[in-house]
């Protein structure tokens, strides 16, 4: 079979289960693109605003093959994250992700069930993840510097470098062992989030994999030792990330945590109705907390499939013998027990058409990323909402296809009113406050005050 460029944009698309002429010397489409279509008053607001701003995108994920040749860290390469493109956007800094899950498809043979290799893979992943921001740090500390605090990442804004802040996705390859949440936050890791898709042993996953036997809310949530791990998290001073939670997963937390919730990379449901997303309830919950739901430029969670889309998704369901979907808003989520017991031939001639039809939906835009902050912000306010990209997992709009252009981003919020106070919230200021206040509660003496990678 074809294989998918992202294993979330096959992952989001399948029943799957599959699944922006302003500044000296630089030109319109130097910093906005040709077609970002802003009047030309708006460009040189937003152009001198990303200038003073600090700016902040909560969910990056780091290639495997980053900062190898072709795909150097200090070079305007073809990805959608490199230093180049983050210095000619004006981002300040993002969470870089460690984040580990296997191969689902790795041939006739692939166990349908998670076995060890699948753990040391996962582990193998976060490892090297780490390795490519410890040598990005090593080889360009004049460019770029891990924050640790948020007064690391105030002043390295200040010196003009781009700020790390290492994130880590998936509680999966960590197994039972919960003293690796204190190694890894020794090594700088300042925000975790328990879930991606799949269940694991210490939380249920808003998409479960009937591929791994799953079944939604198998473990009602949070298991003991997920419960255990909010305490400990707390302890640490490491930001709780609920995206991707399941809701009575996320609803604990909620209970159990006594710092505030960041969801890194997420959208409301309103925008379309799946499990991944926020419900108002959820949104309620993260704002209760005290903390923020960074609003994330993913297509997929910002817009419904189109309608001959969906009666495509439809037509190829009924070629292999596939009841309607009941609703067809689940195309964007896993789920389908019955491909799930498919051999692997079958399984990927769907997939790789599945895919194919995927590929003709028309690209999300700033405005469906405009409609869901504006929506996001009348439900809890401008004080509780960030933004990120979910760069190189499938994020990325029209107007904002990659680090460069998030200056696009501020000439959106311009448009629909937003103060510049207010965007500066949007951009950082509302994750750095939930950043201080987590620190703050963490144990006296859990966080070294000088750290190496």
């Amino acid at each position: 079979m074809t294989k998918p460029r992202s294993k979330k944009a096959l992952f989001i698309g399948l029943p799957l289960a599959l699944a922006i002429a302003a500044g000296a010397g630089f030109a319109w489409d130097h910093w906005f693109g040709g077609n970002a279509g802003y009047p030309l008053e708006v460009i040189k607001q937003a152009n001198e605003l990303q200038d003073r701003l600090l700016s902040f995108d909560s969910h990056i994920t780091v290639p495997l093959d980053f900062g190898t040749a072709g795909h150097e860290a200090d070079k305007d390469g073809s990805g959608q994250f490199d230093l180049v493109k983050a210095s000619r956007g004006r981002l300040s800094g993002a969470a870089l992700t460690i984040f580990g899950w296997p191969e689902l498809w790795n041939g006739p043979n692939a166990p349908h069930k998670p076995t060890a290799g699948f753990v040391d893979e996962a582990r193998h992943q976060q490892e090297v993840r780490y390795k490519i921001i410890a040598g990005m740090v090593r080889d360009f500390p004049n460019q770029v510097g891990i924050a640790y605090t948020p007064a690391d990442l105030r002043r390295l804004h200040g010196e003009g470098k781009f700020a790390i802040f290492i994130s880590m996705l998936n509680a999966y390859p960590l197994g039972n062992d919960l003293d690796l949440l204190d190694m890894w936050t020794a090594r700088g890791m300042r925000m975790f989030g328990f879930s991606y898709i799949g269940n694991n042993s210490w939380a249920d996953s808003s998409r479960p994999l009937p591929f791994f036997n799953d079944s939604p809310d198998a473990l009602g949530g949070l298991s003991p030792i997920g419960k255990q791990a909010v305490q400990r998290l707390n302890d640490l001073g490491v930001i709780i990330d609920v995206s991707q939670m399941s809701t009575a997963a996320l609803e604990q937390v909620a209970q159990l945590s006594r710092t505030p919730m960041v969801a890194s990379h997420s959208a409301p449901r309103a925008s379309v109705d799946i499990p991944r997303n926020l419900s108002d309830k959820e949104l309620q919950l993260i704002k209760n907390s005290g903390g923020v739901v960074q609003v994330v430029a993913f297509g997929g969670y910002l817009r419904p499939l189109s309608q001959p889309i969906q009666d495509k998704l439809n037509a190829l369901r009924a070629r292999f013998d596939l009841p309607p979907l009941p609703n067809l808003a689940m195309a964007l989520m896993p789920g389908d027990p019955i491909i799930a017991a498919w051999p692997e031939q079958k399984f990927g001639e769907y997939a790789s058409e599945l895919y194919s039809i995927l590929e003709e939906e028309p690209k999300a835009s700033l405005k469906d990323l405009g409609d869901a902050i504006d929506y996001t912000v009348r439900k809890i306010g401008i004080d509780h909402v960030g933004i990120a990209s979910d760069f190189n997992e499938g994020g990325g709009v029209k107007g904002w296809n990659d680090v460069s252009e998030v200056r696009n981003v501020t000439a959106e919020l311009l448009t629909r009113g937003y103060s510049e106070a207010d965007i500066a919230k949007l951009w950082g200021g509302n994750f750095l406050r939930v950043w201080e206040q987590v620190q703050q509660s963490a144990k006296p003496g859990a966080l070294p005050s000088e750290q190496t990678p």
